[in-house]
């Protein structure tokens, strides 16, 4: 072997050794580190800080005393870790949101808040979210709804026996509910816990109680200590009323007063302590608005795609708008089976009849339009209200609304213990 070619061989090895230990360096440059793995996926530092950040910000802004670091990146962790088990379901089950649907539902919330879109995303920028990561957090948060809907859905039935014993108590004879704005501090007890750790838990919330009573801040005690879903938002459950709430909340501030914490309560979840920060009356209405309704339906299937399903409707509005009969298009395309053959007809509602998305659509548009295009989790939809009257409220409305009540308070009970198993079922590491 000639000097030359030794020559050209170390070269090349030296080369070779310096790019290995650029690469490395670049790798522990940019390798970011992992504060928790769930099932598949992880959880990295930067989202737990970005998280952080931002509810640090939110806290600074209120008038609660701040809570210590340690407990808000805690708190923050554990949320960060539900939100990925649910994220993770709604992937396996194949659940997705255009970005027209997100569009839509930022549009939805911005007009609640009597704001542009842009206004909304300009205010998060101001926070230090990006556009792209507003829409981020709201398709998760679309997301997070479904899986929670389509997994309590099947553990919630409300017979005709329960809307009878509802109806025959006094919450259920009367719709004229005070409104009611709560704090709420829970402290989860396992259902395979010993009695000596469902006692050290109670102690626990026993301490928490004295210490709100004696006038620590309960927002801060709830960010500090709660396991709630509402813990980062001081335990704050907004105005409710008093039907919306479960039984076991309703009993425990029926007989204290604006600024009074209730003593604590056990459920199948945990303990629970309640502030009751205002009560304010409801007004009965004696009339509803109803819609007579029709519409046509079509489902994504393995052919027609979502894109394809939505460009079909879309066709389909043109041809109504353009002359055609709504019913003659709802009798050949429409794949309800049940309202296909008359024309798309789904009679007169009653309120709490349908899906959130169809309601709302239902009672803003005007009476002869033809909606824009819709998904619910039925499929694909064009709604056309032809008719609108003000009825009194029937025995038929009233048990649609107590079947409506009855479903809300079990899923606000079942979303905890749902929530607490999937968690169980769920591999965590924890590594920070």
């Amino acid at each position: 072997m000639t000097h030359r070619n030794i020559f050209i061989q170390s070269a090349f090895a030296v080369m070779l050794t310096t790019s290995f230990a650029s690469s490395v360096i670049a790798q522990e440059t940019f390798i970011e580190k992992v504060v928790a793995s769930v099932n598949d996926e992880v959880v990295l530092n930067s989202e737990l800080n970005e998280r952080v950040l931002e509810i640090t910000r939110r806290l600074e802004g209120g008038d609660q005393k701040m809570p210590s670091k340690d407990a808000v990146v805690s708190q923050v962790l554990e949320q960060l870790i539900i939100e990925r088990i649910q994220l993770l379901k709604a992937k396996q089950a194949g659940i997705r949101y255009s970005d027209e649907e997100v569009n839509n539902a930022i549009a939805t919330t911005a007009k609640r808040q009597n704001k542009t879109m842009e206004e909304l995303l300009k205010e998060g920028e101001k926070g230090g979210i990006t556009p792209t990561k507003f829409r981020q957090k709201v398709r998760e948060q679309l997301l997070i709804g479904r899986v929670q809907e389509g997994n309590l859905n099947k553990r919630i039935s409300i017979s005709d026996q329960a809307i009878d014993n509802f109806l025959n108590t006094e919450e259920g004879r009367s719709w004229a509910t005070p409104d009611v704005q709560l704090g709420h501090i829970l402290l989860l007890v396992s259902s395979d816990s010993s009695k000596e750790e469902a006692a050290e838990v109670q102690e626990k919330i026993l301490d928490l109680y004295f210490q709100a009573k004696n006038g620590k801040d309960f927002r801060s005690l709830a960010i500090a200590e709660s396991q709630g879903q509402k813990s980062l938002n001081g335990g704050d459950m907004g105005w409710k009323k008093a039907s919306q709430l479960p039984e076991l909340f309703v009993a425990a501030i029926e007989n204290i007063s604006p600024g009074q914490i209730s003593e604590p309560v056990r459920s199948d979840a945990g303990f629970h302590l309640i502030k009751l920060y205002n009560r304010r009356g409801g007004i009965s209405e004696n009339l509803v608005q109803q819609h007579n309704v029709q519409h046509i339906l079509l489902t994504p299937n393995e052919i027609r795609n979502d894109k394809k399903t939505l460009s079909l409707l879309s066709k389909l509005r043109a041809e109504v708008l353009d002359g055609e009969h709504f019913t003659d298009i709802a009798k050949i395309h429409s794949e309800d089976i049940g309202t296909a053959m008359s024309g798309g007809s789904l009679g007169w509602s009653v309120p709490g009849q349908f899906v959130g998305e169809f309601e709302k659509i239902m009672n803003t548009i005007n009476i002869g339009d033809i909606s824009e295009p819709f998904k619910t989790q039925f499929g694909w939809h064009l709604l056309q209200v032809t008719e609108r009257r003000k009825q009194d409220f029937s025995n038929t409305i009233k048990r649609s609304q107590a079947r409506n009540t009855l479903k809300q308070k079990r899923f606000k009970e079942e979303l905890q213990l749902w929530l607490k198993e999937v968690r169980d079922e769920a591999f965590v590491d924890i590594k920070l």
